[in-house]
């Protein structure tokens, strides 16, 4: 059999239209039997997987495609499944979505960050005692749904050191005898494809390209060799993604078929280290070569010239040219998008392009560069044409940028002296409560959302509409009983393709969704030239709302950071000058919150942590240029104008000096799903700023009991002054019902009351 030459990691789920999500929520509301949902999902993947024969594509993968989640795939196929869930009485399905989703007898399994992307995975739950077993190869299945087209797939799965790095619930001393146990059933799983057929099978190991011990060097030689000694003809393909592996040499001499390097994030370390210690003669080199996680056509010249490179070294007919890593990061195709500019659309390529720009490359590498000359031509004019555009000129922006580099943002006052002023401004109450900013977006703001978007309501119905719902929540949060309300972001969309439509250099397409959580898909903006404020964002709808209570109303901003992490960047400049050129903006929106009487102000950076690089070499500078960023854009306020910011699920213990150093008033933290580990982080720290830690999971469509909710808040206190903690939801409340979200805050405020009754009662005692 002939190498195969091109190949893809992973491809999009969703589907062109977001079928799959629609598919999934159809399911949970009712509305479509288990079977039904079965059957629109393979029409799905059966779909995925001809586009990708039809393009050309050698080796087309299968088991990428999940229900929901692939690492909760991974749990689930070894029955790893959290005691709380277990219910004989539910079909497996079921017990799938409970684990991701919580029920109403029990809390979700966690759900934290892929790495360094926003991709959210549901965290293995883990205990020394389990006794894992093989419930289903749900990779039979599909590799079987492909050879209904005549492909002979590639099936994937989530390695077992990366699956069990990223588990929670045992001690590290206890992973090599998990990991015994786990590695029959992974070569059981193996074999069975064996069996069936499969030729290759990828095998994601990710987690080698973060720092590793000798230790986990021992353990992946243990897991590798023993698939090669219980494997007769199937050939395993060991797939790194997302930076450079270190301990080159040891990985590339394990005894699988292929290595698969990522040579787009590596900063060319993955090649130097080609180039240093060569390549084994015997084994596929799958290069990593078109960016899987953004949307720009590739400089195909630059990227042959790398593959001659590798070439030089790897003979070409073991090279399989594929993405840097899974396709499921970007949108699915760019065919869908009719109104961009036709010198950003032509500039993107999503999915479905990348697929066809490794096609190229094949052609160009085994058959020579003049077979794919006028395609390299046309490439290259594309991306001349955006780069040269006005949008990526705009000299006064660029010139700011310069003289800030020069100065180092503060508050003018430390926080002590802040405290007290607002304090005495804001007169809150001990344990003050509030939400984290959006509020349920009903099918009617959608729907009225639509309707000025078509041009059926004017811009004075629209906003009339906004101003009525502004004011029915104004009207709820007090009956509810909040100390500080929001406004509830109605006229908002996302929380950042709202600034980005707001602002100069930034483009919104129609379809291109990808996956953040679940059903959950978003649609990043796509920052494409210089970003520049020319108006107010946020004071009309703000300012209106405030206008409506005598408490305070937040102001509610997407923080630098976040608004960089989470849109597609281009990549002519320097990340970081692009997020000052964000933060400037911002720093003139306070400015006007200001003026308008608004001084509480939350600049959310949900997104912080996710886009620390997984080197540690590279960790500082990023958390550097993340603090002044975010003091660029805040720190030009009075004293009393308090700043809030919000951030989400990830290990925040490793970046708490970080977190003190944004110099925010106030933190909130979500944190419902591992509230006891944020907490243990607090036992090892001192933070002396306000901060409230989510004291309820938003992301299950539970209502938490009075008592589950107290428990939290005692649970926090044990380490954090009663001064110093807000009582909040763990997350934005945009996705919940009416009733739920109304329910779950009514027994926040409550189990708030009761705290506070027992502190106040305590403090008389005392004579405090």
């Amino acid at each position: 059999m002939s190498m195969p030459k091109t190949s893809t990691i992973g491809y999009p789920r969703i589907g062109e239209m977001r079928e799959w999500k629609k598919a999934l929520e159809q399911f949970w509301k009712g509305n479509l039997s288990e079977s039904e949902l079965q059957t629109e999902l393979k029409k799905l993947r059966l779909i995925n997987l001809k586009k990708q024969q039809d393009k050309g594509i050698d080796l087309i993968p299968v088991g990428d495609f999940s229900f929901y989640d692939h690492v909760l795939d991974t749990s689930f196929m070894f029955g790893l499944i959290p005691e709380r869930f277990k219910d004989e009485n539910k079909s497996s399905l079921q017990t799938y979505f409970d684990i991701a989703r919580g029920n109403k007898d029990a809390v979700a399994s966690e759900m934290t960050k892929w790495f360094n992307t926003n991709y959210h995975y549901i965290v293995p739950e883990i205990q020394p005692e389990d006794e894992p077993f093989l419930d289903e190869n749900r990779l039979l299945t599909y590799f079987k749904e492909a050879e209904q087209l005549g492909i002979k797939s590639k099936p994937v799965l989530l390695g077992p050191i990366t699956f069990l790095k990223l588990a929670k619930g045992y001690e590290q001393k206890e992973f090599p005898a998990i990991l015994r146990k786990l590695l029959p059933l992974y070569v059981q799983v193996l074999q069975e494809l064996e069996r069936e057929g499969a030729d290759w099978v990828q095998v994601d190991e990710p987690i080698l390209s973060t720092s590793l011990s000798e230790e986990d060097l021992s353990y992946f030689k243990e897991v590798y060799q023993a698939f090669d000694k219980e494997l007769s003809s199937l050939k395993v393909i060991l797939q790194t993604y997302f930076e450079s592996i270190e301990n080159y040499k040891e990985i590339v001499n394990l005894p699988v078929a292929g290595i698969g390097l990522d040579f787009v994030h590596d900063e060319d370390a993955n090649l130097h280290s080609l180039k240093e210690y060569g390549f084994p003669e015997n084994k596929l080199l799958a290069a990593g070569i078109v960016n899987g996680r953004n949307i720009w056509k590739s400089d195909l010249q630059a990227a042959l010239e790398k593959l001659n490179i590798i070439s030089s070294i790897v003979d070409k007919k073991n090279i399989l040219i594929q993405p840097s890593c899974s396709l499921l990061h970007v949108p699915v195709t760019v065919e869908t998008e009719k109104e961009l500019e036709p010198h950003l659309k032509d500039a993107l390529a999503f999915a479905d392009q990348k697929i066809e720009e490794i096609s190229i490359l094949s052609e160009g590498l085994h058959k020579g560069e003049e077979i794919i000359k006028e395609r390299l031509s046309l490439q290259a004019q594309s991306l001349d044409r955006l780069m040269n555009s006005d949008s990526r000129n705009k000299h006064n922006v660029q010139k700011e940028v310069e003289f800030w580099k020069g100065v180092e943002p503060n508050r003018d006052h430390p926080y002590e002296t802040r405290q007290k002023k607002q304090q005495a401004y804001f007169k809150l109450p001990l344990l003050p409560t509030t939400t984290i900013g959006s509020l349920p977006q009903t099918s009617e703001i959608r729907q009225a959302r639509l309707k000025w978007r078509r041009n059926e309501w004017s811009d004075e119905e629209y906003q009339h509409f906004i101003n009525s719902s502004m004011e029915e929540w104004i009207d709820r949060q007090e009956e509810i009983g909040l100390d500080v309300l929001i406004h509830g972001e109605f006229e908002r969309n996302d929380m950042v393709e709202f600034f980005g439509e707001k602002l100069d250099g930034f483009a919104f397409t129609r379809y291109a969704w990808v996956q953040s959580y679940g059903s959950r898909c978003v649609k990043p903006p796509v920052i494409y030239g210089d970003v520049a404020l020319n108006s107010p964002m946020t004071v009309n709808e703000i300012a209106f709302a405030q206008s409506l209570t005598d408490k305070p109303v937040k102001g509610m901003l997407t923080g630098p950071i976040t608004i960089l992490n989470w849109s597609f960047v281009r990549e002519d400049i320097s990340k970081y000058d692009v997020t000052k050129q964000i933060a400037l903006a911002l720093q003139k929106e306070i400015k006007a919150l200001e003026e308008n009487n608004v001084h509480m102000i939350q600049v959310d950076e949900p997104a912080l942590r996710e886009g620390l690089p997984l080197k540690p070499y590279k960790q500082q500078e990023y958390l550097n240029e993340a603090v002044y960023a975010f003091k660029l854009a805040t720190s030009k306020v009075k004293d009393k104008t308090q700043i809030h910011t919000h951030m989400c699920y990830s290990e925040f213990g490793e970046i708490m000096d970080t977190i003190n150093q944004l110099d925010a008033d106030v933190i909130s933290i979500e944190a419902a799903r591992s509230h006891g580990e944020l907490v243990s982080d607090f036992e090892k720290t001192s933070y002396r700023k306000e901060i409230g830690l989510g004291v309820y999971d938003i992301h299950s469509p539970r209502v938490p009991s009075v008592e589950e909710i107290e428990k939290s808040i005692w649970r926090a206190l044990k380490v954090l002054n009663p001064r110093q903690f807000w009582v909040n939801p763990d997350c934005g409340l945009k996705t919940r019902g009416v009733h739920e979200t109304t329910e779950a805050l009514l027994n926040m405020v409550e189990a708030a009351n009761r705290v506070r009754e027992r502190i106040n009662e305590d403090i008389y005692v005392k004579g405090e």
